[in-house]
């Protein structure tokens, strides 16, 4: 019996989308030429895998046993993967996810200090919401991600990085109308007035709602914009109040008044994730110091004079 890593990506490919076309279409080979290898898994097996209907696939009992087994020995050679690629620390290829309100305001920074560290490291990123980064660091596709903690992934190891606190951001009418409130003023005590926030998907409208006490149904609560570029041009225009997170500060605040809330601030964890499995002879540890020094940096400079002029 000869059965190849071929043919078992092709059966959990096939498994996993149920059709052969888009099997095909998710290995990158035809449909046909997919089909031919799993007709000799099953002959080199002696039994079907799977139960060929019309529109859809449906795996046989045998064809579940195997597929337990075929995941098992991809996970192993993986693993064997990224043993062989990490055994020199953070050298050779890193593949890093970062989610959209982080990756603006701290890859510059980053991408220029592992370039100093290593000249010879090829970094490449993927920025996209928290699910999706999640999803592909469980397949193997990216090697770690920067996200806001928790991440909610099962199996993944965290790393908090820095701490990344919540002002309050409006036009300078809009915050000078709220008079001596503001002094004392918690994020659940914004009132009625409208509060505008990315759009659904995005962790930080997650965490913005949370720390206001909000619900996404409450009429007050506009979720429309897919950048913080986006919602914070709105807010300058008058639209609303949002949370503007420090990151974003020296970037985004063009045009904004800003005020800090009293104590203790609202804030959000920013961290480096990778997965349990994954082999760590130090490369998590250094990615995450580069990581950490280059977001410090940027929210110490606006905790110490460099927010907006029109800062209270």
């Amino acid at each position: 019996m000869n059965i190849s890593l071929r043919q078992l990506l092709y059966f959990k490919a096939l498994a996993e989308q149920r059709n052969f076309g888009r099997a095909a279409g998710v290995v990158h080979v035809s449909q046909p030429a997919l089909s031919v290898q799993i007709r000799e898994m099953e002959a080199a097996l002696g039994g079907a895998l799977v139960e060929r209907q019309a529109r859809d696939v449906v795996l046989t009992p045998f064809g579940r046993i195997i597929l337990a087994h075929a995941e098992k020995v991809l996970d192993e050679m993986q693993a064997l993967k990224e043993a062989a690629r990490w055994k020199k620390g953070l050298s050779g290829q890193l593949r890093l996810g970062i989610i959209p309100t982080i990756a603006p305001y701290i890859l510059p920074g980053a991408l220029a200090q592992l370039r100093t560290r290593d000249i010879h490291l090829d970094v490449q990123v993927q920025e996209g919401k928290t699910a999706r980064l999640l999803q592909v660091l469980m397949v193997g596709e990216l090697d770690a991600a920067v996200v806001a903690l928790p991440s909610g992934g099962l199996d993944v190891v965290e790393r908090p990085l820095f701490e990344d606190r919540f002002l309050l951001a409006g036009s300078p009418q809009r915050l000078a109308s709220m008079g001596a409130r503001l002094d004392s003023l918690r994020p659940d005590e914004i009132g009625v007035t409208q509060l505008l926030l990315l759009e659904d998907g995005h962790c930080l409208t997650d965490q913005a709602l949370e720390v206001c006490h909000r619900d996404r149904s409450a009429a007050q609560i506009n979720m429309g914009a897919s950048s913080l570029a986006t919602l914070s041009r709105l807010v300058a225009a008058g639209f609303g109040l949002t949370l503007l997170p420090e990151l974003a500060v020296r970037e985004e605040a063009e045009d904004l008044a800003l005020h800090r809330f009293a104590a203790p601030e609202p804030f959000r964890t920013i961290g480096l994730i990778r997965r349990s499995s994954s082999p760590d002879d130090g490369w998590f540890t250094e990615l995450g110091d580069i990581l950490a020094k280059v977001g410090e940096d940027v929210v110490q400079k606006v905790r110490h004079g460099g927010t907006a002029p029109e800062a209270a």
